[in-house]
Protein backbone atom coordinates (compact mmCIF):
# COMPACT_ATOMS: atom_id res chain seq x y z
CA UNK A 1 0.00 0.00 0.00
CA UNK A 2 2.72 2.31 0.54
CA UNK A 3 4.51 1.97 -2.99
CA UNK A 4 1.62 2.91 -4.42
CA UNK A 5 0.38 5.32 -2.58
CA UNK A 6 3.75 7.20 -3.62
CA UNK A 7 3.72 6.38 -7.18
CA UNK A 8 3.81 8.89 -9.43
CA UNK A 9 1.33 9.73 -12.58
CA UNK A 10 3.64 8.84 -15.06
CA UNK A 11 5.07 5.82 -13.10
CA UNK A 12 1.32 4.45 -12.36
CA UNK A 13 0.76 5.17 -16.09
CA UNK A 14 3.95 2.58 -17.27
CA UNK A 15 2.55 0.01 -15.02
CA UNK A 16 -1.25 0.13 -15.79
CA UNK A 17 -0.82 0.30 -19.24
CA UNK A 18 1.65 -2.36 -19.36
CA UNK A 19 -0.82 -4.56 -17.03
CA UNK A 20 1.35 -4.37 -14.39
CA UNK A 21 -0.60 -2.98 -11.91
CA UNK A 22 -4.86 -3.41 -11.91
CA UNK A 23 -6.27 0.02 -11.37
CA UNK A 24 -8.66 -1.84 -8.69
CA UNK A 25 -6.03 -3.01 -6.48
CA UNK A 26 -4.68 1.02 -7.16
CA UNK A 27 -7.65 2.31 -6.22
CA UNK A 28 -8.75 -0.01 -3.07
CA UNK A 29 -5.24 0.81 -1.64
CA UNK A 30 -5.41 4.47 -2.11
CA UNK A 31 -9.10 4.41 -0.87
CA UNK A 32 -7.81 2.45 2.43
CA UNK A 33 -5.39 4.97 2.89
CA UNK A 34 -7.38 7.61 2.81
CA UNK A 35 -9.65 5.56 5.40
CA UNK A 36 -7.09 5.31 7.70
CA UNK A 37 -5.53 8.84 7.72
CA UNK A 38 -7.91 11.31 6.29
CA UNK A 39 -9.64 11.69 9.72
CA UNK A 40 -7.00 13.35 11.29
CA UNK A 41 -5.89 15.64 7.91
CA UNK A 42 -9.84 16.50 6.99
CA UNK A 43 -8.49 17.08 3.04
CA UNK A 44 -11.76 15.22 1.87
CA UNK A 45 -15.12 17.04 1.88
CA UNK A 46 -17.39 14.13 0.27
CA UNK A 47 -14.87 10.94 -0.35
CA UNK A 48 -16.46 8.71 -3.57
CA UNK A 49 -14.77 5.21 -2.83
CA UNK A 50 -17.88 3.65 -4.49
CA UNK A 51 -17.57 6.06 -7.78
CA UNK A 52 -13.66 5.27 -7.70
CA UNK A 53 -14.45 1.38 -7.71
CA UNK A 54 -16.34 1.87 -10.36
CA UNK A 55 -14.48 4.05 -12.62
CA UNK A 56 -11.40 1.64 -11.83
CA UNK A 57 -13.26 -1.32 -13.13
CA UNK A 58 -13.84 0.92 -16.44
CA UNK A 59 -10.68 1.58 -16.37
CA UNK A 60 -9.05 -2.03 -15.61
CA UNK A 61 -12.12 -3.42 -18.92
CA UNK A 62 -10.76 -0.58 -21.20
CA UNK A 63 -6.88 -1.19 -20.58
CA UNK A 64 -7.78 -5.25 -21.22
CA UNK A 65 -9.06 -4.64 -24.12
CA UNK A 66 -6.68 -2.15 -25.93
CA UNK A 67 -8.13 0.77 -25.44
CA UNK A 68 -5.59 2.98 -23.66
CA UNK A 69 -6.73 6.53 -22.95
CA UNK A 70 -3.35 8.27 -21.92
CA UNK A 71 -1.40 9.02 -18.72
CA UNK A 72 -4.24 9.62 -16.30
CA UNK A 73 -6.25 5.98 -17.49
CA UNK A 74 -6.82 4.24 -14.39
CA UNK A 75 -5.14 6.73 -11.92
CA UNK A 76 -6.95 8.51 -9.14
CA UNK A 77 -7.45 12.07 -9.05
CA UNK A 78 -9.69 14.18 -7.03
CA UNK A 79 -11.30 17.98 -7.46
CA UNK A 80 -11.43 20.94 -5.21
CA UNK A 81 -15.05 21.49 -4.06
CA UNK A 82 -15.84 24.52 -6.38
CA UNK A 83 -15.80 22.38 -8.80
CA UNK A 84 -18.39 20.58 -10.10
CA UNK A 85 -19.23 17.18 -10.97
CA UNK A 86 -22.39 15.94 -12.08
CA UNK A 87 -24.65 14.19 -9.43
CA UNK A 88 -22.55 15.71 -6.13
CA UNK A 89 -23.01 18.93 -4.40
CA UNK A 90 -20.44 21.30 -5.12
CA UNK A 91 -20.47 23.66 -1.81
CA UNK A 92 -17.17 25.54 -1.94
CA UNK A 93 -17.39 24.46 2.08
CA UNK A 94 -20.33 26.71 2.75
CA UNK A 95 -23.08 26.40 4.71
CA UNK A 96 -24.51 28.48 1.98
CA UNK A 97 -24.34 26.17 -0.71
CA UNK A 98 -24.48 22.75 0.88
CA UNK A 99 -27.05 21.37 -1.25
CA UNK A 100 -25.73 23.08 -3.85
CA UNK A 101 -25.89 19.26 -6.62
CA UNK A 102 -23.82 19.96 -9.84
CA UNK A 103 -26.66 19.29 -12.84
CA UNK A 104 -22.87 18.96 -15.14
CA UNK A 105 -19.14 18.57 -15.00
CA UNK A 106 -16.98 21.32 -15.11
CA UNK A 107 -15.21 20.72 -18.35
CA UNK A 108 -12.40 20.50 -16.33
CA UNK A 109 -13.90 17.34 -14.58
CA UNK A 110 -15.12 16.11 -18.19
CA UNK A 111 -12.03 16.07 -19.32
CA UNK A 112 -10.27 13.87 -16.71
CA UNK A 113 -13.46 11.41 -17.11
CA UNK A 114 -12.60 11.36 -20.98
CA UNK A 115 -9.42 10.36 -19.94
CA UNK A 116 -10.20 7.38 -17.91
CA UNK A 117 -9.32 9.01 -14.42
CA UNK A 118 -10.30 7.86 -11.53
CA UNK A 119 -12.33 10.25 -9.02
CA UNK A 120 -11.73 9.75 -5.44
CA UNK A 121 -13.76 12.89 -4.27
CA UNK A 122 -13.92 16.60 -3.89
CA UNK A 123 -11.36 18.24 -1.39
CA UNK A 124 -11.67 20.65 1.23
CA UNK A 125 -11.16 24.14 0.54
CA UNK A 126 -11.39 27.76 2.08
CA UNK A 127 -15.28 29.16 2.54
CA UNK A 128 -15.88 30.44 -1.28
CA UNK A 129 -12.28 30.19 -2.11
CA UNK A 130 -11.19 32.87 0.57
CA UNK A 131 -12.54 32.30 4.53
CA UNK A 132 -10.62 30.04 5.88
CA UNK A 133 -8.79 28.25 7.69
CA UNK A 134 -12.08 28.20 9.32
CA UNK A 135 -13.38 26.75 12.53
CA UNK A 136 -17.41 27.84 11.96
CA UNK A 137 -18.25 26.18 9.16
CA UNK A 138 -20.19 22.41 8.33
CA UNK A 139 -16.78 20.83 8.19
CA UNK A 140 -13.40 21.17 9.66
CA UNK A 141 -10.41 22.60 7.88
CA UNK A 142 -7.48 20.51 6.06
CA UNK A 143 -4.35 19.98 8.25
CA UNK A 144 -0.70 20.08 6.88
CA UNK A 145 0.12 16.31 6.56
CA UNK A 146 3.91 17.21 8.03
CA UNK A 147 2.61 18.40 10.85
CA UNK A 148 -1.19 18.21 11.54
CA UNK A 149 -1.36 21.00 13.88
CA UNK A 150 -0.04 23.56 10.97
CA UNK A 151 -1.43 25.39 8.35
CA UNK A 152 -1.60 23.51 5.18
CA UNK A 153 -1.98 26.58 3.15
CA UNK A 154 -5.42 27.74 1.07
CA UNK A 155 -7.76 28.07 -0.60
CA UNK A 156 -7.18 24.76 -2.08
CA UNK A 157 -6.29 23.12 0.98
CA UNK A 158 -7.13 19.55 0.63
CA UNK A 159 -6.18 19.24 -2.85
CA UNK A 160 -2.21 20.71 -1.05
CA UNK A 161 -3.00 17.77 1.70
CA UNK A 162 -4.04 15.22 -0.45
CA UNK A 163 -1.55 15.15 -3.02
CA UNK A 164 1.36 15.49 -0.19
CA UNK A 165 -0.44 13.06 2.16
CA UNK A 166 -0.34 10.01 -0.92
CA UNK A 167 -4.24 10.09 -0.78
CA UNK A 168 -3.80 10.58 -4.76
CA UNK A 169 -1.26 11.62 -7.48
CA UNK A 170 -3.23 14.66 -8.99
CA UNK A 171 -5.49 17.29 -8.01
CA UNK A 172 -7.41 20.31 -9.46
CA UNK A 173 -7.26 23.61 -7.35
CA UNK A 174 -8.18 27.17 -8.05
CA UNK A 175 -6.05 30.24 -7.69
CA UNK A 176 -6.98 34.19 -7.59
CA UNK A 177 -4.13 35.51 -5.17
CA UNK A 178 -2.21 32.34 -4.73
CA UNK A 179 -4.40 29.58 -4.34
CA UNK A 180 -3.24 27.18 -5.56
CA UNK A 181 0.40 28.01 -5.06
CA UNK A 182 0.30 28.76 -1.48
CA UNK A 183 -1.28 25.16 -0.20
CA UNK A 184 1.55 23.85 -2.80
CA UNK A 185 4.35 25.61 -1.29
CA UNK A 186 3.00 24.48 2.67
CA UNK A 187 2.34 21.15 2.05
CA UNK A 188 5.63 20.22 -0.39
CA UNK A 189 4.05 19.78 -3.87
CA UNK A 190 4.32 21.02 -6.96
CA UNK A 191 1.30 23.64 -7.61
CA UNK A 192 0.97 25.37 -10.82
CA UNK A 193 -1.57 29.06 -11.88
CA UNK A 194 -1.33 28.37 -15.55
CA UNK A 195 -1.53 31.56 -17.84
CA UNK A 196 -4.96 33.09 -17.46
CA UNK A 197 -7.63 31.30 -19.28
CA UNK A 198 -5.60 28.37 -20.75
CA UNK A 199 -7.83 26.10 -18.44
CA UNK A 200 -11.49 27.18 -18.39
CA UNK A 201 -13.44 28.14 -15.35
CA UNK A 202 -17.17 27.02 -16.49
CA UNK A 203 -18.56 24.92 -13.90
CA UNK A 204 -16.31 26.22 -11.10
CA UNK A 205 -17.45 28.75 -8.81
CA UNK A 206 -15.78 32.30 -9.24
CA UNK A 207 -13.91 33.97 -6.67
CA UNK A 208 -13.42 37.11 -9.05
CA UNK A 209 -13.57 36.94 -12.89
CA UNK A 210 -10.28 38.47 -13.89
CA UNK A 211 -8.07 36.68 -11.90
CA UNK A 212 -9.07 32.97 -11.50
CA UNK A 213 -7.17 30.36 -12.75
CA UNK A 214 -7.77 26.62 -12.63
CA UNK A 215 -4.57 24.35 -12.32
CA UNK A 216 -3.45 21.12 -10.81
CA UNK A 217 -1.39 19.78 -8.02
CA UNK A 218 0.92 16.74 -8.04
CA UNK A 219 4.14 15.74 -6.19
CA UNK A 220 6.17 15.96 -9.20
CA UNK A 221 6.72 18.11 -11.95
CA UNK A 222 6.11 15.69 -14.53
CA UNK A 223 3.27 14.79 -13.06
CA UNK A 224 1.64 18.77 -13.22
CA UNK A 225 2.75 19.02 -16.87
CA UNK A 226 0.66 15.59 -17.47
CA UNK A 227 -2.76 16.78 -16.18
CA UNK A 228 -2.59 20.69 -17.39
CA UNK A 229 -1.78 18.94 -20.81
CA UNK A 230 -5.19 16.94 -20.25
CA UNK A 231 -6.84 20.13 -18.76
CA UNK A 232 -5.90 22.86 -20.76
CA UNK A 233 -7.66 23.79 -24.09
CA UNK A 234 -10.62 26.29 -25.55
CA UNK A 235 -13.37 26.56 -24.24
CA UNK A 236 -16.06 28.92 -26.26
CA UNK A 237 -18.45 29.04 -23.51
CA UNK A 238 -16.23 30.63 -21.01
CA UNK A 239 -15.81 34.25 -21.98
CA UNK A 240 -11.81 34.47 -20.24
CA UNK A 241 -10.62 31.22 -22.60
CA UNK A 242 -8.02 31.71 -24.46
CA UNK A 243 -8.01 30.15 -28.01
CA UNK A 244 -3.90 30.22 -28.07
CA UNK A 245 -2.69 26.77 -29.03
CA UNK A 246 1.22 26.80 -27.00
CA UNK A 247 3.43 23.71 -27.33
CA UNK A 248 2.75 20.70 -24.84
CA UNK A 249 3.81 21.21 -21.65
CA UNK A 250 5.92 17.86 -21.55
CA UNK A 251 7.71 19.27 -24.37
CA UNK A 252 11.04 20.64 -22.88
CA UNK A 253 10.72 18.51 -19.88
CA UNK A 254 14.01 16.57 -20.16
CA UNK A 255 15.88 19.66 -22.39
CA UNK A 256 17.69 20.97 -18.46
CA UNK A 257 18.38 24.23 -18.45
CA UNK A 258 22.15 24.82 -19.71
CA UNK A 259 22.12 28.04 -21.49
CA UNK A 260 18.98 29.61 -20.18
CA UNK A 261 18.34 33.26 -18.60
CA UNK A 262 16.99 32.92 -14.93
CA UNK A 263 16.30 36.15 -13.34
CA UNK A 264 16.04 35.72 -9.43
CA UNK A 265 13.64 38.72 -8.37
CA UNK A 266 15.24 38.54 -5.17
CA UNK A 267 13.78 41.82 -3.79
CA UNK A 268 10.54 40.40 -3.09
CA UNK A 269 11.53 38.23 -0.55
CA UNK A 270 15.02 40.62 0.70
CA UNK A 271 13.55 44.30 0.50
CA UNK A 272 10.37 44.45 -0.05
CA UNK A 273 9.34 41.86 2.54
CA UNK A 274 11.90 40.36 4.81
CA UNK A 275 11.22 36.60 4.31
CA UNK A 276 12.06 33.81 7.08
CA UNK A 277 15.62 33.02 6.93
CA UNK A 278 15.14 29.54 6.63
CA UNK A 279 12.83 30.31 3.85
CA UNK A 280 15.08 33.01 2.05
CA UNK A 281 18.15 30.43 2.16
CA UNK A 282 16.17 28.07 0.32
CA UNK A 283 15.27 29.67 -2.20
CA UNK A 284 18.70 31.27 -2.96
CA UNK A 285 20.47 27.80 -3.04
CA UNK A 286 17.85 26.85 -5.30
CA UNK A 287 19.15 29.66 -7.48
CA UNK A 288 22.87 28.83 -6.97
CA UNK A 289 21.92 25.35 -7.99
CA UNK A 290 20.07 26.40 -11.13
CA UNK A 291 23.58 28.19 -12.10
CA UNK A 292 25.40 25.02 -11.26
CA UNK A 293 23.17 23.02 -13.99
CA UNK A 294 24.78 25.43 -16.53
CA UNK A 295 21.74 28.30 -16.27
CA UNK A 296 22.73 31.77 -16.23
CA UNK A 297 21.26 33.41 -12.89
CA UNK A 298 21.17 37.15 -12.06
CA UNK A 299 19.30 39.55 -10.09
CA UNK A 300 16.40 41.29 -11.70
CA UNK A 301 13.76 44.41 -10.51
CA UNK A 302 10.44 44.48 -10.98
CA UNK A 303 7.87 47.41 -9.02
CA UNK A 304 7.93 46.61 -5.42
CA UNK A 305 5.74 43.89 -4.12
CA UNK A 306 3.76 45.55 -2.37
CA UNK A 307 2.12 47.43 -5.55
CA UNK A 308 1.33 44.17 -7.09
CA UNK A 309 -0.43 43.16 -3.46
CA UNK A 310 -2.23 46.08 -3.11
CA UNK A 311 -3.85 46.42 -6.99
CA UNK A 312 -4.55 42.57 -7.00
CA UNK A 313 -6.39 43.00 -3.40
CA UNK A 314 -8.31 45.78 -5.15
CA UNK A 315 -9.39 43.76 -7.57
CA UNK A 316 -10.16 40.60 -6.70
CA UNK A 317 -12.34 42.27 -3.32
CA UNK A 318 -14.69 44.29 -5.54
CA UNK A 319 -15.30 41.53 -7.90
CA UNK A 320 -15.70 38.98 -5.00
CA UNK A 321 -18.10 41.33 -3.06
CA UNK A 322 -20.40 41.69 -6.77
CA UNK A 323 -20.97 38.16 -6.62
CA UNK A 324 -21.86 37.82 -3.00
CA UNK A 325 -23.33 40.87 -2.26
CA UNK A 326 -27.01 39.60 -2.81
CA UNK A 327 -26.28 36.40 -0.36
CA UNK A 328 -24.36 39.08 2.06
CA UNK A 329 -26.68 41.39 1.92
CA UNK A 330 -29.90 38.11 2.49
CA UNK A 331 -27.63 35.51 4.77
CA UNK A 332 -24.96 36.91 6.19
CA UNK A 333 -25.16 35.03 8.93
CA UNK A 334 -24.49 31.31 7.16
CA UNK A 335 -20.94 32.59 6.32
CA UNK A 336 -18.18 31.81 8.68
CA UNK A 337 -16.35 34.74 10.09
CA UNK A 338 -13.50 35.11 7.85
CA UNK A 339 -15.24 34.74 4.76
CA UNK A 340 -18.13 36.98 5.36
CA UNK A 341 -15.45 39.97 6.70
CA UNK A 342 -12.84 39.29 3.89
CA UNK A 343 -15.69 39.41 1.60
CA UNK A 344 -17.39 42.35 2.60
CA UNK A 345 -14.03 44.34 2.38
CA UNK A 346 -15.06 44.86 -1.37
CA UNK A 347 -18.36 46.97 0.35
CA UNK A 348 -15.76 49.91 0.98
CA UNK A 349 -13.94 49.95 -2.65
CA UNK A 350 -15.04 52.69 -4.79
CA UNK A 351 -15.54 52.44 -8.16
CA UNK A 352 -13.18 54.55 -9.28
CA UNK A 353 -10.08 52.60 -7.15
CA UNK A 354 -11.11 49.22 -8.93
CA UNK A 355 -11.32 51.26 -12.59
CA UNK A 356 -7.62 52.74 -11.62
CA UNK A 357 -6.84 49.35 -10.21
CA UNK A 358 -7.32 47.35 -13.88
CA UNK A 359 -5.82 50.39 -15.53
CA UNK A 360 -2.79 50.00 -13.61
CA UNK A 361 -2.92 46.18 -13.76
CA UNK A 362 -2.34 46.43 -17.41
CA UNK A 363 0.67 48.59 -16.81
CA UNK A 364 2.44 46.73 -14.39
CA UNK A 365 1.71 43.33 -16.12
CA UNK A 366 3.78 45.16 -19.69
CA UNK A 367 6.24 46.16 -17.59
CA UNK A 368 6.80 42.82 -15.89
CA UNK A 369 6.37 40.79 -19.68
CA UNK A 370 8.78 43.35 -20.84
CA UNK A 371 11.46 42.22 -18.60
CA UNK A 372 11.32 38.99 -20.74
CA UNK A 373 13.90 40.71 -23.46
CA UNK A 374 16.18 40.09 -21.21
CA UNK A 375 15.60 36.65 -19.70
CA UNK A 376 13.97 33.36 -20.37
CA UNK A 377 11.90 32.83 -16.46
CA UNK A 378 12.03 34.39 -13.28
CA UNK A 379 12.24 32.64 -9.81
CA UNK A 380 11.44 34.26 -6.43
CA UNK A 381 9.60 33.65 -3.21
CA UNK A 382 6.04 31.75 -3.28
CA UNK A 383 5.50 32.30 1.08
CA UNK A 384 7.68 33.97 3.13
CA UNK A 385 7.20 31.85 6.10
CA UNK A 386 7.29 28.32 6.73
CA UNK A 387 3.63 26.75 7.94
CA UNK A 388 2.52 28.26 10.93
CA UNK A 389 0.17 26.73 13.52
CA UNK A 390 -3.53 25.97 12.28
CA UNK A 391 -4.97 26.94 15.49
CA UNK A 392 -2.83 30.70 15.78
CA UNK A 393 -5.35 32.98 13.82
CA UNK A 394 -3.31 36.00 13.57
CA UNK A 395 -0.30 33.94 12.31
CA UNK A 396 -2.42 32.38 9.78
CA UNK A 397 -3.75 36.15 8.39
CA UNK A 398 0.01 37.11 9.08
CA UNK A 399 1.08 34.23 6.86
CA UNK A 400 -1.87 35.82 3.92
CA UNK A 401 0.03 38.97 4.36
CA UNK A 402 3.38 37.51 3.41
CA UNK A 403 3.53 35.81 -0.16
CA UNK A 404 4.85 36.91 -3.43
CA UNK A 405 2.45 35.43 -5.48
CA UNK A 406 -0.95 37.70 -5.79
CA UNK A 407 1.74 39.34 -8.25
CA UNK A 408 1.47 36.76 -10.71
CA UNK A 409 -2.52 36.71 -10.49
CA UNK A 410 -2.39 40.19 -12.14
CA UNK A 411 0.49 39.79 -14.69
CA UNK A 412 -1.54 36.56 -15.83
CA UNK A 413 1.68 34.49 -17.15
CA UNK A 414 2.39 30.73 -15.55
CA UNK A 415 3.75 30.59 -12.03
CA UNK A 416 4.42 27.34 -10.45
CA UNK A 417 5.83 26.44 -6.76
CA UNK A 418 8.38 24.02 -6.24
CA UNK A 419 10.02 22.40 -2.76
CA UNK A 420 13.23 23.84 -2.00
CA UNK A 421 14.19 21.90 0.87
CA UNK A 422 12.54 21.72 4.53
CA UNK A 423 12.73 24.04 7.88
CA UNK A 424 14.99 22.45 10.80
CA UNK A 425 11.25 21.59 11.92
CA UNK A 426 10.38 19.70 9.00
CA UNK A 427 8.23 21.43 7.43
CA UNK A 428 8.31 22.58 3.88
CA UNK A 429 9.95 25.83 1.96
CA UNK A 430 9.23 26.45 -1.41
CA UNK A 431 9.91 28.82 -4.34
CA UNK A 432 8.03 30.19 -7.48
CA UNK A 433 9.47 29.62 -10.89
CA UNK A 434 7.55 32.37 -13.17
CA UNK A 435 7.36 32.52 -16.93
CA UNK A 436 5.59 35.05 -19.21
CA UNK A 437 2.04 33.91 -20.91
CA UNK A 438 2.13 30.70 -22.87
CA UNK A 439 5.37 29.72 -22.05
CA UNK A 440 4.60 26.66 -19.39
CA UNK A 441 6.85 24.29 -21.36
CA UNK A 442 10.21 26.26 -20.48
CA UNK A 443 8.59 26.70 -16.58
CA UNK A 444 8.92 22.95 -16.64
CA UNK A 445 11.68 22.40 -17.92
CA UNK A 446 12.93 24.43 -15.19
CA UNK A 447 11.43 23.31 -12.11
CA UNK A 448 12.08 19.85 -13.94
CA UNK A 449 15.88 20.03 -13.95
CA UNK A 450 15.83 21.15 -10.49
CA UNK A 451 13.45 18.51 -8.81
CA UNK A 452 16.09 16.15 -10.62
CA UNK A 453 18.80 17.54 -8.92
CA UNK A 454 17.59 18.02 -5.49
CA UNK A 455 15.19 15.11 -5.16
CA UNK A 456 12.86 16.73 -2.44
CA UNK A 457 10.32 14.90 -3.63
CA UNK A 458 11.35 11.64 -2.16
CA UNK A 459 10.81 12.60 1.05
CA UNK A 460 7.35 11.96 2.60
CA UNK A 461 5.16 12.66 5.88
CA UNK A 462 4.74 10.17 8.24
CA UNK A 463 0.92 10.42 8.85
CA UNK A 464 -1.52 10.51 11.63
CA UNK A 465 -3.60 7.51 11.89
CA UNK A 466 -7.91 8.60 12.44
CA UNK A 467 -9.23 7.11 15.41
Amino acid sequence: MTDLAWLTVAEAAELLRGRKLSPVEYARALIARVERHDGKLNAFLRFTPELALEDARRAEAEIARGAWRGPLHGVPYALKDIIDYAGLPTTAHSKILKDNVAAADAPVAAKLKAAGGVFMGKLATHEFAIGGPSFDLPWPPARNPWNRDHFCGGSSSGAGTATAAGFVPAAIGTDTGGSIRNPASMCGVAGMKPTYGLVSRRGVLPLAFSLDHVGPLTRTVRDNALVLDLIAGHDPLDPGSTSHAGEKCTAQLDRGVKGLRVGVIRHFYARDMQADPEMAAGIDAAAKKLAELGAKVSEIETAPLGEYIACNRTIMTSEAFAIHEQWLRERPQDYGTLARERLMSGAFVRAADYVNATRLRRKMADAFHALFSGIDLAVTASSMDPPCRIDDPKAVEHTYLRQARAAFNLTGGPALSVPVGFSKAGLPLAMQIVGKPFTEALVYRVAQAYEQATQWVARHPALPTAA
